[in-house]
């Protein structure tokens, strides 16, 4: 059976520190001078990105490439469903002229999931599929904050997480937090009602999740503090009054962190809405491991591709399949 990364949903602590120190590995190489490897010369991935995107695809893209993998980008806005085929088709297709690995982005939850179902010899990485996960932003989230407590001697394990702002649309938050759940951390769930519902705890059917609709109090001892874009798109469905009203009860500030979550470390899978969601002295300040996690995307989609297209030793691996 054809391995493929999914969502973080079920994959073990083994399953992700086994992509983490392969990420680790990775970080390196892109520290070199020559940051190509061989590892997947002659191999073939295809990344087709239904929704716009910045820093996922470019990063999938320049991942392909470190490892000599032929990469090849398919423009959804202009491939033959604009003519009327369907996903089904489009992707089996491309699986026709096999490739090794697909990446696929998708606004309907769980379209690389019934892709995956269909295909037979091509893995295929969720890279953003609705509101439902984004796996591969979940572990380069992860690789940062390791790599931040290493240096305190400390690891992935024991931690206090809170998630602030629109946790109801978000992806992110989502592999995340089953992220988290599966390393036996704490999660709070932080914004205002209309984003972050109570009954959001039973989604995770955790006790080590909680939702705070108090952005002081939900700051309160956080190792993590990770800042969730305001989807800006969605304003015209009222879920705040408005963006200032929001900015002033939920926008993350250094005043808040140093009293209530002074040793904490802050994370924003971007793009930013400076003054909405958090201020410019966070995101610029020494506890913003931003510009980190964007260095990070790389190696980890290096590690990715690497693992399931076969040149890592790793087929005992559940892989989320």
């Amino acid at each position: 059976m054809t391995d493929h990364l999914l969502g973080m949903t079920g994959l073990s602590k083994v399953d992700i520190f086994r992509y983490l120190d392969v990420a680790q590995a990775f970080v390196e190489v892109s520290e070199r001078d020559n940051k190509k490897v061989p590892d997947l010369r002659g191999k073939t991935v295809v990344n087709i990105f239904f929704e716009p995107s910045t820093r996922t695809l470019a990063s999938f893209d320049i991942a392909g490439k470190r490892l000599s993998a032929d990469t090849i980008n398919v423009n959804a806005s202009s491939s033959s469903m604009q003519k009327g085929e369907t996903l089904l088709d489009t992707v089996r297709t491309i699986e026709s002229m096999n490739p090794d690995v697909l990446v696929i982005r998708h606004s309907e939850s769980g379209a690389p999931h019934f892709v995956a179902k269909h295909l037979t010899r091509t893995a295929v990485v969720n890279a953003g599929d609705g509101a439902h996960e984004h796996p591969t932003q979940a572990l380069l989230d992860l690789l940062t904050i390791r790599q931040h407590f290493a240096a305190e001697g400390r690891g992935l394990e024991g931690l206090r997480v809170g998630f602030v702002g629109d946790v109801r649309h978000s992806r992110v938050a989502r592999s995340n937090v089953w992220a988290h759940l599966a390393l036996g951390n704490k999660i709070r769930l932080i914004g205002p009602p209309t984003l972050v519902p109570a009954d959001f705890i039973k989604v995770f059917g955790s006790d080590d999740v909680s939702v705070v609709h108090n952005l002081a109090e939900g700051l309160q001892d956080l190792d993590v503090v990770v800042c969730l874009r305001m989807q800006l798109e969605r304003q015209d469905q009222n879920f705040v009054p408005n963006l200032d009203e929001y900015s002033k009860e939920y926008c993350l500030s250094e005043r808040l962190l140093m009293r209530h979550a002074p040793r904490s470390v802050v994370l924003h899978p971007g793009p930013l809405n400076r003054g909405t969601e958090i201020s410019g002295e966070v995101a610029d300040g020494p506890r913003s491991l931003v510009l980190r996690q964007v260095n990070n995307g790389v190696a980890v989609r290096m590690a990715v591709l690497s693992i399931l297209a076969g040149s890592v030793e790793s087929r005992t691996m559940s892989l989320g399949r």
